[in-house]
């Protein structure tokens, strides 16, 4: 099937589409949109980032921009930067990319340059692997990797990561720790090395203890390995961690299927469930309601992030 088939490329047409995925929600499924960088590999980005797929039309060069960003464009009354994907995992491509896709992260609009897209794809999250230690080189720029009912390969983008590269880490401000917060513990669960450090360095402010999964899988084995502990010595698991964090999009297990699992065990009952998601469209809110989450969060403001944090905390 085309992509045209199965999303139009204006932006309404995508958007509609988009609000029909939402009842993928604790299925732990998720839809990905496959393109070309000008090679024979397969890469590929979640749907829900995407806002739409058009021609990148005219590009303006501004000074001193980052490697890897083109210039700025102007598509629908937004002005946005457009990264060149394939000069970002070192590839030279023959022809020159004018295909771009428009994505929505971290709540800002940017350009994706790619050669084309292809078609739209569902898998289940237990078939992506966790891409750390797998890969060299331009693997540090892929968070996962998905098998095609063909045998072939999906690299899954570590945009968070691509955006740090091109525009440097975000930083984390003066955030006030809390009285006795080494009494205090947050669990939090996220795929991208850049999300957990800056993560932990939000808590290591705050003063609070922490402990961390890489993936949704790894984050519920190690949950219910502390309620069992917890049960057998007859202490209540709230007096272990106070906070539950979890990443919307994660190998094997996504933040949705986890928010299930921890809210269907009353052994958590107490312990809220914060979703901390680069997804920050209405539609994905909506979906971490409809499983349980308590609060929803947008990466990656460390000044937000810490004032939903600590509330919960004290």
């Amino acid at each position: 099937m085309s992509y045209s088939d199965e999303m139009m490329s204006s932006e309404d047409g995508l958007l509609d589409s988009v609000d029909a995925r939402t009842n993928l929600a604790g299925t732990n499924k998720m839809e990905i949109l496959l393109f070309s960088l000008g090679s024979d590999e397969k890469f590929g980005i979640n749907v829900f980032k995407v806002k739409e797929v058009s021609q990148a039309g005219k590009i303006t060069r501004t000074p001193n921009m980052p490697r890897g960003v083109d210039g700025i464009v102007s598509l629908r009354g937004h002005v946005m930067p457009v990264l060149n994907l394939a000069e970002f995992m070192g590839m030279s491509p023959a022809t020159k990319h004018q295909t771009m896709m428009v994505a929505e992260y971290n709540t800002h609009i940017l350009g994706f340059l790619v050669e084309g897209v292809d078609r739209i794809i569902r898998v289940d999250w237990d078939k992506v692997r966790a891409a750390e230690g797998m890969l060299s080189d331009k693997g540090a720029l892929i968070t996962a990797i998905t098998e095609l009912p063909d045998g072939s390969l999906v690299s899954l983008l570590d945009v968070e990561q691509i955006l740090a590269n091109a525009f440097g880490e975000a930083i984390v401000g003066n955030v006030e720790p809390i009285d006795s917060g080494h009494d205090l513990c947050v669990f939090f669960a996220d795929d991208s090395m850049v999300a957990r450090r800056k993560i932990a360095e939000v808590l290591d402010k705050m003063g609070v203890k922490h402990i961390q999964a890489n993936s949704g899988r790894e984050a519920w084995e190690r949950l219910k390995t502390m309620a069992d502990a917890a049960y057998s010595s007859g202490t209540p698991l709230r007096d272990q961690m106070q906070v539950i964090l979890t990443d919307a999009e994660m190998p094997e297990m996504d933040g949705y299927v986890l928010t299930q699992n921890i809210k269907s065990d009353h052994r958590f009952d107490g312990i809220p469930v914060v979703m901390h998601s680069s997804l920050s469209s209405d539609a994905n809110r909506a979906m971490g309601k409809r499983v349980g989450v308590d609060y929803y969060v947008s990466k990656f403001d460390s000044m937000v992030l810490s004032s939903t944090l600590r509330p919960l905390l004290t």
